[in-house]
């Protein structure tokens, strides 16, 4: 059984030891320094069929590349504990680092091109697959260095920023916690530790959270000084590329304009007191004048069942299956293919990912698995992820990933389907308020927590800029602006003010968490078209999955009648959320 709640890497390679691994490697950098010599200097005087012969070799290198630095990735984040995984994850991060330098040129020459050749490139039918590529990639000229500086800052990233990520990785994996329980010390994970928030005692959540936390700030040194650095990189790359704002370089990389992400932000904070309302019904709900932000989570009091990991994959599988047989079918893909890593254990990555890798590749998914209900939606959210990376597998790699703001799009509307399949027939009523609670609990966290943590993130990166911010600012900063999710309706505890040293998205990629909120309420919007058209919009859904990354987020939208700049299309979302509050009270 334990066998099955790991993943088996062996399709990708045999071992981190074996020949196949090392060849891939040494044809990656041959294949490279020959498509260098053959196009660097040069890319300006392709002719369109040239160019997209050229192309078709970038692509083919991004895939060869990919393949081991993924593999590394995979095995690094199933246990970073063992020496083996971090060295093949060193080797593999400065070999990307390497190979990106020796075809930074490639790109670099595309961006620089004098307008009118480009735009006859860009207009060529030959090139037409390329189109939506090369037209992203030119929005970055005025903010591109020369081959020679873009070259330093990536080596030295090395030792820079990069670095700092991975001491965050491997320190954030290692920590262990002690708490008492059921009447004994235990040693936990963060994962399980965290899984204790959703534990019927309240002392028992308080005292699982409060470890946590606890634990974090006794590295306060150590985490402070990550989030310092990686702020102060990213205000020295703006200044260099004349960038004005900590979120433009995001913005223009998601192909979203700023007034569409301040809309966004905006009309979240103005729906804040929907979720302090329902603050107040989960506080009656468990009999308590007022919650915790550690009780946020907690089960109600007739809730308490827990899913063996058989039952969450069954029950996943059914609800994509009553949306469509082929979601069904990819879904029970992962679990048939041993492509899930599921148990969690010590030197493990924390939360769960799903790892796309490359049209050629089958994705991976990483969860933490411990029987809750959070942890069933967990799967269905991941599983979406994967049916869209294999969705978009018909495109090619230039075309593969989806935008940052479609990239939460199937992971969410799994979640969806899976409330719609447990809420399905004569539901029990205590049941039925779980189930409406976890889906408003999710829809609190994927949009307005998340607007919270993107707030937090904007105001460190401003407030960077004017000198080194000490533990205790950062964690100011992150009251603060939590203090406005919860107002008067939720209790923060005091460790709670090393909450922001745990999110790996504030480390790894500048602004990601604004994506969540974007695709919880452009999903619950197409939910709703879903349930007005019922199988005719299915084909309409699998073609925004199935387009990848080949459109801007506004094309590809476009068909279900989306418009993004359109304010009220957000406040529609969250109509939706006040439609299920309401409903949560018919139930009481």
């Amino acid at each position: 059984m334990i066998e099955q709640l790991l993943w088996d890497t062996t399709p990708l390679y045999p071992s981190s030891t074996s020949p196949e691994l090392a060849q891939s490697f040494d044809a990656a950098t041959s294949l490279v320094s020959a498509f260098r010599e053959r196009y660097r200097t040069k890319v300006a005087t392709l002719t369109a069929e040239q160019m997209s012969e050229a192309l078709r070799s970038y692509e083919e290198l991004q895939e060869v590349l990919a393949k081991p630095q993924l593999y590394a990735h995979l095995l690094f984040a199933a246990d970073s504990e063992d020496d083996e995984n971090k060295r093949l994850s060193q080797k593999a991060s400065e070999f990307g680092n390497l190979m990106g330098r020796e075809l930074l040129f490639f790109d670099l020459e595309l961006i620089e091109m004098e307008d009118q050749p480009f735009q006859a490139l860009v207009e060529a039918p030959v090139l037409a697959p390329y189109r939506h590529f090369l037209e992203a990639l030119r929005k970055f000229r005025p903010h591109a260095l020369s081959e020679r500086e873009e070259s330093l800052l990536s080596q030295k990233s090395l030792t820079g920023v990069s670095a700092f990520s991975r001491l965050f990785d491997e320190v954030s994996a290692s920590l262990r916690y002690e708490m008492e329980l059921d009447g004994e010390i235990r040693e936990m994970t963060g994962e399980e530790l965290l899984s204790l928030l959703h534990h019927p005692d309240a002392a028992t959540r308080e005292r699982a959270f409060s470890t946590f936390l606890q634990r974090h700030e006794e590295h306060g040194i150590l985490f402070s000084t990550v989030f310092n650095n990686v702020a102060l990189d990213h205000a020295q790359d703006m200044e260099l590329r004349s960038y004005g704002h900590p979120m433009e370089p995001t913005n223009l990389g998601n192909e979203i304009p700023t007034s569409v992400v301040e809309n966004l932000m905006r009309v979240s904070e103005a729906n804040y007191p929907l979720a302090q309302e329902y603050f107040g019904i989960k506080a009656k709900l468990l009999g308590m004048a007022r919650l915790k932000n550690c009780d946020v989570y907690a089960p109600l009091p007739d809730s308490d069942r827990s899913y063996s990991y058989d039952e969450a994959r069954e029950t996943v599988v059914r609800a994509y299956h009553e949306f469509s047989p082929e979601f069904s079918e990819l879904c029970d893909g992962f679990f048939k293919e041993r492509r899930i890593d599921a148990l969690p254990r010590p030197g493990k990555s924390g939360g769960a990912f799903c790892m796309g890798m490359t049209p050629a590749l089958p994705p991976y998914l990483l969860l933490n698995f411990t029987g809750n209900l959070r942890d069933i939606s967990t799967m269905a959210h991941e599983v979406g992820h994967g049916i869209h990376y294999l969705l978009a597998q018909r495109q090619s790699m230039l075309n593969y990933h989806p935008p940052l703001p479609l990239a939460e799009t199937a992971s969410v509307f799994g979640e969806m389907l899976l409330t719609r399949h447990l809420l399905k027939g004569d539901v029990d009523p205590a049941l039925k308020r779980s189930l409406l609670c976890a889906k408003i609990e999710d829809i609190i966290a994927t949009t307005f927590r998340q607007n919270v943590l993107t707030r937090f993130e904007e105001q460190m990166h401003l407030r960077r800029k004017d000198g080194l911010l000490t533990a205790t600012e950062l964690s100011q900063l992150w009251w603060d602006e939590n203090a406005k999710l919860y107002g008067s309706a939720v209790e923060m505890i005091e460790p709670y003010r090393w909450g922001w040293s745990y999110i790996s998205h504030f480390i790894h990629a500048r602004f990601y968490c604004y994506s969540y909120t974007f695709a919880e309420l452009l999903v619950l919007s197409l939910y709703q078209k879903y349930l007005k058209q019922g199988d005719a919009f299915i084909p309409i859904y699998r073609e925004i999955l199935a387009s990848g990354g080949s459109q801007t987020p506004a094309d590809t939208l476009a068909p279900a009648g989306i418009d993004l700049n359109d304010p009220s299309f957000w406040q529609d979302g969250y109509d939706l959320l006040r439609d299920l509050i309401e409903e949560l009270k018919t139930v009481i």
